[in-house]
């Protein structure tokens, strides 16, 4: 069988999601008969039916509900083949991800390091929950990530391992505590076990208004206000932080910032990342 052509992809995707052959071809800009014709051509090439047509509706066979889902990932590497291609072109620079509300910690002390190093190239930061997806999807060089999240086709170094600690309203009974336990924790009711997956000032916000109790690496503790405190919990194993990036993805620029990350790390005996508001001073190693 011939390779198929983008433009055939283009189009059965148009007319899979809006079910109608009409709609599809003004989506295109194209005229309907010339699109009926091509998905035929599609169909007859790849000997599969995709579409069953009657004279009111559209509707995908099996068959082609997987060549739906199929075809979105590959005209979405298609995608990244061109952003990481004019990445290469444009002026250099390093897009590093990260979760949002990181910045004043760990993130910004590695960026003073590394624009203190030799020839710094301009550094964007992409704040978003899906790390590993803006890696492979080519809109990230680095990102700090957790050791728990989906590693796969990533290289990694290990950062440090954050000390758990519970977050609490300020006026709740444990925040006055110089360290917790998690039966403790689970004995109360607003006790989340996950952190819902929203923002860490949002999720400051939500403690600091009673809706829940949750553990947290220290590091996130940088942006707490007087309304909550943070309190260790001593039986609970810390979150491994790592910097990471695509396989194959060589590049000066960041393996001077990966270097200026271990520099970083390898001081933070002497760093305090815990504000006051916290009730117990934990330095992140």
């Amino acid at each position: 069988m011939d390779r198929l052509e983008v433009r055939e992809l283009v189009y059965f995707v148009a007319v899979a999601e809006q079910m109608h052959f009409g709609r599809a071809a003004e989506e295109l800009g194209i005229g309907q008969p010339p699109l009926s014709r091509a998905i035929s051509r599609l169909e007859r090439r790849i000997g599969i039916r995709l579409f069953e047509r009657t004279s009111r509706r559209v509707d995908l066979t099996d068959a082609g509900e997987v060549f739906l889902h199929e075809s979105r990932k590959a005209l979405a590497a298609l995608d990244t083949v061109v952003r990481r291609t004019r990445q290469a072109v444009r002026p250099k620079r390093l897009l590093v991800a990260a979760p949002p509300g990181t910045g004043a910690g760990l993130l910004a002390r590695i960026f003073e390091e590394y624009r203190r190093g030799a020839d710094p190239v301009p550094v964007e930061v992409v704040f978003t929950a899906e790390l590993g997806a803006s890696l492979r999807d080519g809109l990230a060089d680095l990102a700090l990530m957790c050791g728990n999240d989906d590693l796969d086709g990533l290289d990694t170094i290990d950062l440090l391992e954050e000390p758990p600690v519970a977050l609490l309203p300020a006026g709740h009974p444990l925040a006055s505590r110089d360290s917790l336990t998690a039966r403790e924790l689970r004995a109360e009711a607003r006790y989340r076990e996950d952190a819902p997956p929203v923002g860490l000032d949002e999720l400051i916000d939500r403690v600091a208004l009673g809706e829940l109790v949750v553990v947290i690496g220290a590091g996130g503790t940088s942006r707490l206000g007087g309304s909550v405190v943070a309190v260790p919990v001593v039986d609970v194993p810390g979150d491994r932080m790592v910097l990471a990036w695509p396989h194959a993805n060589l590049s000066a620029a960041r393996d001077q910032f990966a270097r200026a990350a271990v520099a970083v790390v390898n001081r933070l005996d002497q760093i305090e990342l815990m504000p006051p508001s916290t009730s117990s001073s934990i330095p992140v190693m």
